[in-house]
């Protein structure tokens, strides 16, 4: 995880939150860290609570494409929170699936939500490939792969312990 932010960072492609204050983009990197060293998307929420981090509007569009200010959610800082820390622990565990010769991922619900999405339900149980993965996770906000299908969509993806490679090149439990 911590890899993958240091990347983001030197590349300057750290996501920040249009929701996020002046105030909360200056702390926002310091908080991401700290919470990927030594914390949880909990702490990170919590660090990102102050009201002064968040803006209070945003515009967004209606069904019609027109445009309209509406407050920012209360929700904010935990949805940003609990999304890029999954974010990271998603390319995190790619890395180390790549390095240790795991050649699919498999997505799973990581997070009870009250009314999954169909199109993110559709997804759970499906193997994917970390390599594809994690380049999708690096270049795209929204992924074209599946995992983690947006904010609040609760999925992840853990290890698929019979795709793991054996040191003479078979798979763990065939063969």
């Amino acid at each position: 995880m911590l890899l993958e932010f240091r990347r983001d960072i030197r590349e300057g492609s750290l996501y920040v939150s249009p929701r996020l204050s002046p105030a909360g983009r200056s702390v926002y990197h310091n908080l991401m860290r700290d919470a990927i060293e030594s914390g949880s998307p909990e702490s990170l929420a919590l660090a990102l609570g102050s009201p002064r981090y968040f803006n209070v509007m945003e515009l967004r569009r209606t069904m019609t494409g027109t445009p309209e200010r509406v407050r920012v959610p209360s929700t904010a800082a935990l949805t940003l929170a609990e999304g890029e820390f999954n974010r990271f622990y998603i390319r995190g565990l790619c890395r180390r699936a790549i390095d240790d010769g795991v050649r699919r991922l498999i997505i799973y619900r990581a997070k009870a939500v009250h009314d999954p999405r169909g199109e993110s339900q559709q997804y759970i149980g499906e193997a994917i490939d970390p390599v594809t993965l994690l380049q999708d996770l690096r270049d795209n906000l929204d992924t074209r792969s599946g995992a983690p299908m947006g904010p609040n969509s609760g999925l992840s993806v853990r290890i698929d312990e019979d795709a793991r490679r054996r040191p003479d090149g078979s798979r763990a439990g065939h063969g």
